[in-house]
Formats: structure tokens, C-alpha cells, sequence
């Protein structure tokens, strides 16, 4: 009897060592709706007009082979200003948008914040990207230093 148990522990301790070499080391996985790129300092000086605030701007990029509906997605900065996607907002596989802080005419690459006041800090901040049910999808930060982080 004691041989039967060593032998099926054997084979245990095989199978299971066996199935835990091959898997694959956990790493991050890749986010749905990635924040590709932050523009946090538009060219020039910081004037306030409309093209000023809207050459601020955030880039998501859809890495998935789907089509992602963002629909109450939101975008928002450390000091909680908070961009929501409204309606049916649906991003292609592999295509962008472009998050503006200014005002405009949305179209299927280009959304406007609408507000009339920069949103990113030149001296460091973040981007955090959430779903509809409020779950953190991607992040992005800077400080004050360096060029338009690539996220």
C-alpha cells in the first residue's frame, strides 16, 4: 500500500510541476483603451484662446481586434476634472482619438472638453482612464521636466 502512495504522489507532484513549467510569467497585460500620448503644454504661450486650450490634448489608442463602445468612459486629471464620453462612442481596432481641452464639433477622431481653461499641468500630473463602471483601464503621469510623455 505504501508503494501505490508514493507512486500516485510521484505522479501528482509530475503533473502539477509538469503544467507549472510551462506557463508563462505573469506580466502586465496590455489595456483595452490605452492612453497613447499626453500633449500637456501647447506650442506657445498660454494665451487661453480656443486653439490654445485645443492644442492640449490626450491621445487613447483601441489596442484590441474589437470595436470598444466608450460610452460613459471617462478621462480625468489629478485635480478630479473629469471628461465623460456621451452617447454611443465607438472606437475602431487600433484607431485613436484625439481629447481636446477646448471647444469644437466632435467627430469619430477628434472629442472637445469644452472647457475654457487648460487641464493638464505643465509642472507634472496624470491621465487616468476609466470604464463605464468605473474601473481604471490605463494611467499616465509627467513631472515637470522632459517632452509629451508617450504613455
Amino acid at each position: 500500500m505504501r508503494h501505490g502512495f508514493i507512486g500516485f504522489v510521484a505522479a501528482l507532484a509530475a503533473a502539477v510541476g509538469g503544467s507549472l513549467a510551462v506557463a508563462a510569467p505573469a506580466r502586465a497585460a496590455t489595456p483595452a483603451v490605452q492612453i497613447a500620448k499626453v500633449y500637456y503644454n501647447s506650442p506657445g504661450s498660454d494665451t487661453g484662446s480656443n486653439s490654445s486650450l485645443n492644442a492640449e490634448y490626450v491621445r487613447l489608442t483601441n489596442r484590441r481586434s474589437t470595436t470598444i463602445n466608450l460610452k460613459y468612459w471617462t478621462l480625468r486629471d489629478k485635480a478630479n476634472h473629469v471628461y465623460t464620453f456621451s452617447g454611443d462612442f465607438r472606437l475602431a481596432s487600433g484607431a485613436s482619438v484625439h481629447i481636446h481641452t477646448g471647444k469644437g464639433t466632435n467627430t469619430s477622431t477628434h472629442r472637445y472638453w469644452g472647457s475654457g481653461a487648460y487641464i493638464w499641468n505643465n509642472s507634472g500630473d496624470a491621465a487616468y482612464l476609466r470604464n463605464s463602471a468605473g474601473t481604471a483601464i490605463d494611467s499616465c503621469s509627467w513631472g515637470s521636466s522632459g517632452s509629451y510623455p508617450s504613455c
